[in-house]
């Protein structure tokens, strides 16, 4: 069952005319953040003369964007339907993330050497943020705090071809990373501890291998922890 996209502009975070760029990027900036908060939820019908009456803009940049957005996976196009946000699918999911878990382990552990005094205090204000936010749980806010965290991490690979496997790893869990740790809450405790024990891990000098499958292994527990809660059909 599909829904109609008429939620207000400030859900993007600001207005259209606020944003830097052409209309098509401004557009793409605000369905996106919408996507990836949760506003627009999968099977989300997105009538486009809906969304560019709501943003001011004409139906053509929107157009733009959502076919942008269809590019990144986070939308499909359904025969009698039209545009429609992507639901989840738990084999890529599987897939995303066990590829996610090795390059952004080896980005991290080629980062590490490079991360100074002033990452690791960023970090760690990062994840102290993210444990606060356990006290009143909100897995959006988590997660974008989650994302930030990782970042400091793996920023600085000097490697192009792995960061860019990295950030397209991420991109593709966008619309589901918004909700991972509202199915599984208990994993975002373990993880705010994890996230100190990799910090503990590149200020003390550890060795490339032990830091890239600390990384890895964190990443696993996450994917581990989400397919518990789904069944073997679901995932077939």
């Amino acid at each position: 069952m599909t829904e109609t996209a008429t939620a207000p502009a400030s859900a993007a975070g600001s207005t259209p005319g606020s944003a830097a760029g052409s209309k098509a990027e401004q557009a793409y900036r605000a369905v996106k953040a919408r996507i990836v908060e949760g506003t627009y939820t999968p099977g989300y019908r997105l009538v486009l003369a809906a969304i560019a009456k709501d943003l001011g803009f004409s139906v053509v940049p929107v157009r733009e964007a959502i076919r942008r957005l269809e590019a990144e996976g986070l939308v499909k196009f359904e025969r009698n339907v039209g545009a429609t946000v992507a639901g989840i699918d738990p084999t890529e999911y599987l897939y995303t993330m066990q590829t996610l878990s090795i390059v952004e382990g080896a980005a991290t552990a080629l980062s590490a050497p490079l991360i100074g005094e002033a990452d690791i205090a960023r970090a760690r204000a990062v994840n102290a943020e993210m444990r606060e936010c356990l006290e009143h749980f909100d897995p959006v806010r988590f997660t974008q705090l989650n994302q930030d965290f990782h970042s400091v991490l793996f920023e600085h690979c000097p490697n192009p071809h792995i960061l860019d496997l990295v950030h397209r790893g991420w991109n593709r869990l966008a619309s589901l990373r918004s909700s991972t740790f509202r199915f599984v809450p208990g994993r975002a405790h373990r993880s705010v501890d994890e996230h100190e024990a990799l910090l503990r891990l590149i200020e003390t000098g550890a060795d490339a291998d032990t830091i890239e499958k600390a990384a890895r292994l964190h990443r696993s527990a996450t994917l581990d922890a989400y397919l518990s809660q789904t069944s073997p059909k679901d995932r077939s």
